[in-house]
């Protein structure tokens, strides 16, 4: 399982570009948007309304009524109703605003879940049509965390933090116009107490933001070390370490706690800090309002309506200050997001693509040829479609014809594969293969040995070109066909590859062999499950081929899983078959039960093998021996026995395959 490294509080390098990018996607929901808008300002326009009605409210209603009532004035039901209906007027205000939140809620979660119904999509895409190099660059927990982590503190960002952060700069403008309306000079008061609380609020969040870091670092490490030992409990309990584990996490976890401490004390003293100034400025308002309608500066309606606009401007402000790391997060995470999506795809300029000849072949060509289309029909219909202007190929049996105004060649698929003085680098200055010649032909076995890191792999790599060889570091062709000029999906459609590390997907037994052809018929998957000697076992599950595989297959053992990658592989019916130690994980019973299935699998087709297990490689046609990128021995197994080099040290063991 991948691990995934938890971040804390992270900047984006480029906070402009990431915005407006972010925008090109909520630009699709322009109408809910200015719904938005128009919602946030109805909420913002009412709480302002509500506020400023206290005014003659009091002035008008509560002092006259309380004066006539102190003069001895009978008040009666009827001298209520003008109150009454300025208090039904703000009741109706704060229904609108109450109603303009709900809706301005409802059309962000719409938005915010759509756009990231869209990222999400164009992410995974994105992944699809990335080379091998970019995910042998990148961990499966770096991408993991981008549907993850990245997308979540994305959505807090959209369905929470923005629309927050909007209409507090909306309710913070409109209540700032009418306190200097009200008061200009309580209102510097109230800028000055503000400018207090942004100040504690910048030195407390800094320091709060970097004990946060702390903490995530601390919980991943704790993370990791946790999924680790569940992974390996087999071999702590082997070996007796408990003890030893126990403690190791013991720290980590003190670790943790010692971090967390730390981050919540900071993120907890900054509320009730921010809280008691607010608390102060509402007093210090209250007294100069106070001193202000003894001197008949201001009337009592003012002070009650301004001590109410106290309150709509901090609020607002400090809930502005509790989103900033929120949104400086989730623009990090968008930012990494968007590197991805914008990653150079899987470059492919290959114009040969595979065929069913007899179907291809044009009703003029098959008349002119007739022993040709016969001949497709009877030794296989699959060839290669070359453009006549394309790729030059060599000489091979095989057809012409044209559609659609271009004219083509077809090109038998016969699985003839030639490496022609190729050297290859992963990175600029380090090459891992140095002038590599070999040539399988149609129906041989070719195998490849040697010690790790010798360059076996990397053989394989660039015949199912997950890499490419750069110009001028040799040639390999594919039925005489450059293998660059061959579009790559029709190029690995041809081939069939069982690894070492096998991987199945969630479902059935039928569904992970039919992965191989997913046009597959039963009889073909149940014939594919008897060539690889998987079909006893599976006729022996519960439910039969209808047996769900989860997690990765993990209710099999691992001979069960790759004797399934080994079906797999068989029911694609490749005329190229590369084995990456097939049957490293599966015993030796298991391994001479399959032995003749594989065989039979491996009639007929090229195929390469990889293998530490040279017995497994004895009747190969020729074995080629790798060391530190070069062929350095090649031959059949007697040949290479009697020259008594370096495979004879390998199968004798007097030199170890490391």
């Amino acid at each position: 399982m991948p691990r995934i490294q938890m971040r804390g509080t992270a900047k984006p390098k480029h906070a402009a570009k990431t915005i407006h990018r972010i925008l090109t996607y909520l630009a699709c929901y322009r109408l809910q948007l200015l719904c938005v808008l128009l919602a946030v300002i109805v909420s913002s326009a009412a709480t302002v309304a509500c506020d400023s009605l206290l005014k003659p409210a009091i002035n008008n209603y509560i002092v006259p009524l309380y004066e006539r009532a102190s003069a001895g004035e009978v008040i009666g039901f009827a001298d209520f109703f003008p109150f009454l209906r300025l208090i039904g007027i703000m009741a109706v205000i704060f229904v609108c605003g109450a109603l303009a939140g709900w809706i301005n809620a409802r059309l962000m979660l719409y938005v915010s879940t759509r756009t990231l119904y869209r990222i999400r999509t164009d992410l995974f895409d994105e992944l699809e049509r990335l080379p091998m190099r970019y995910y042998d660059a990148h961990t499966h927990g770096e991408l993991m965390s981008l549907f993850t982590n990245d997308t979540d503190t994305l959505r807090d960002m959209m369905s929470q933090s923005l629309p927050q952060l909007f209409s507090s700069l909306i309710s913070v403008t409109a209540v700032f116009i009418m306190m200097l309306i009200t008061s200009p000079l309580l209102t510097l008061l109230v800028v000055l107490t503000v400018v207090l609380m942004l100040f504690f609020a910048a030195t407390v969040g800094k320091r709060s933001a970097q004990a946060f870091r702390d903490q995530q670092a601390a919980l991943g490490r704790v993370n990791g070390y946790v999924e680790e030992l569940i992974e390996g409990q087999r071999v702590v309990k082997v070996f007796n370490h408990e003890k030893q584990v126990i403690r190791e996490f013991d720290r980590r976890n003190d670790a943790l706690c010692e971090a967390g401490t730390r981050a919540n004390t900071y993120a907890n003293i900054m509320m009730p800090v921010m809280a008691n100034i607010g608390h102060i400025q509402y007093v210090l308002v209250a007294i100069a309002g106070a001193a202000m309608i003894i001197r008949s500066m201001l009337d009592l309606g003012s002070i009650a309506a301004f001590l109410q606009y106290t309150r709509a401007f901090t609020r607002p402000i400090s809930m502005m200050s509790q989103q900033f790391n929120g949104i400086l997060n989730a623009l990090a995470g968008a930012e990494r997001i968007f590197a991805c999506i914008d990653e150079e795809n899987e470059p492919d300029e290959g114009r040969v693509t595979l065929v069913n000849a007899v179907e291809t072949l044009p009703s003029a060509s098959r008349d002119g040829q007739a022993h040709l289309v016969q001949s497709f029909a009877q030794t296989g219909s699959w060839a290669w479609r070359v453009p006549v202007d394309g790729a030059a190929v060599s000489p091979a049996a095989g057809a012409s014809g044209s559609a659609a105004g271009e004219a083509f060649s077809l090109v038998r698929l016969r699985g003839d594969v030639v490496f022609q003085d190729v050297s290859f680098s992963y990175v600029p200055e380090k090459e891992v293969l140095h002038h590599i010649n070999l040539h399988a032909r149609p129906g041989e076995k070719i195998a490849l040995v040697g010690s790790t890191g010798s360059g076996k792999t990397t053989v394989t790599n660039l015949l199912t070109r997950f890499y490419d060889i750069e110009d001028g570091k040799g040639t390999i062709t594919y039925d005489g066909i450059p293998l660059k000029d061959i579009r790559k999906d029709d190029l690995r459609r041809s081939l069939g590859m069982v690894l070492q590390d096998t991987h199945l997907f969630t479902g059935s037994i039928r569904d992970n062999i039919r992965y191989g052809n997913l046009e597959a018929s039963e009889s073909q998957i149940i014939s594919a499950a008897k060539l690889a000697n998987a079909d006893y076992f599976i006729r022996h599950l519960e439910h039969g081929y209808d047996t769900v595989i989860s997690g990765d297959g993990g209710n099999l053992s691992q001979g069960q899983r790759q004797l399934l990658a080994i079906a797999r592989a068989a029911v694609a019916d490749p005329p190229v078959l590369i084995l990456d130690e097939a049957t490293s994980s599966i015993d030796t019973r298991t391994e001479a039960l399959i032995e003749k299935g594989m065989d039979s699998l491996m009639e007929g087709r090229t195929v390469f093998v990889i293998a530490h297990r040279l017995s497994t490689v004895r009747n190969a046609d020729e074995i080629i021996v790798l060391e530190k990128g070069s062929i350095i021995e090649r031959g059949s197994h007697n040949a290479l026995m009697a020259k008594q080099g370096r495979y004879y040290d390998l199968y004798t063991g007097a030199f170890e395959l490391t």
